[in-house]
């Protein structure tokens, strides 16, 4: 109590002043002359035009939570745009890998590229499809862009594939143009090679290379790439042939693995006549 009368004592003229307010503020709420009256109504739209003018200044607190919301809207916005950009890409790959499907004679099983590895002489991709899907050794992988290699490999669930970048890859070839015939294979480069092709056929740049009726793996008239270079060497017989692959080995997804089988009358035939060394 005492500690209350001194902070009284200290802060009496404000005390004074506060008190001395109350009551005229009474006084001026009991008295109603005109005067006063004038006064009040003065007063209450001074008051009103003070909140309509504080009313304008935003609430700080208010804007950085609205803020927060709509940073988080844009958010969810961007990641559902991206997944619909995604299902937009993989219908187009999916819609052309029908349209490929529809027009071929073969049975195609599909697949997903599960694992890739790129960076070695012997090139290799995993597919999450296998034996229990009737997927077989030197079954041919196709795209819609065109060839990509065969299966080597098989497990129940999954198998490899051995890619055109692979050192021990082959397949019969030929000039889609001008029916020239060749033996396509890769040697470490950056572009596919078309062997055994003489300087005397007719090959040029831009052509498109596919695959011929000659091949006892790969079906007839899949899309290789395009004749990127030739080039002849000084006393060779054969041109030397860049082929660009039509399909981006890199950015491979989805795959499809033809139900072709070898001829194993074919081959063994082809055996017996092939010369020993």
């Amino acid at each position: 109590m005492q500690r209350l009368i001194n902070i009284l004592l200290i802060f009496k003229e404000y005390v004074v002043l506060a008190l001395l307010l109350i009551v005229s503020l009474i006084l001026l709420s009991l008295n109603d002359n005109n005067q006063i009256r004038a006064i009040r109504s003065y007063t209450v739209g001074f008051i009103g035009v003070m909140q309509d003018a504080l009313s304008i200044i935003p609430n700080v607190f208010e804007l950085k939570r609205e803020n927060e919301v709509l940073r988080q809207l844009n958010v969810n916005l961007s990641n559902e745009a991206n997944l619909l950009r995604e299902a937009r890409l993989e219908n187009i790959k999916l819609r052309a890998m029908l349209g490929l499907k529809e027009h071929s004679t073969h049975s195609f099983i599909a697949g997903d590229v599960v694992g890739k590895s790129l960076l070695l002489l012997r090139n290799t991709i995993t597919l999450n499809i296998g034996e229990q899907d009737s997927v077989r050794i030197d079954m041919p992988i196709i795209s819609e862009a065109g060839l990509v290699g065969k299966v080597i490999a098989t497990s129940v669930h999954y198998c490899t594939g051995q890619l055109m970048f692979n050192k021990d890859f082959r397949a019969s070839a030929k000039i889609q143009r001008s029916r020239v015939d060749g033996i396509i294979s890769w040697d470490g480069g950056e572009f596919l090679k078309l062997k055994s092709v003489a300087k005397t056929q007719d090959v040029r740049e831009g052509d498109v290379v596919i695959t011929s009726e000659y091949s006892n793996v790969f079906p007839r008239d899949i899309r290789i790439g395009i004749v990127a270079k030739i080039s002849e060497k000084t006393g060779s017989l054969f041109r030397d042939i860049d082929v660009k692959p039509s399909v981006d080995l890199s950015s491979l997804e989805q795959v499809f693995v033809v139900t072709m089988m070898r001829d194993t009358e074919r081959t063994l035939l082809e055996k017996k006549i092939t010369p020993t060394k």
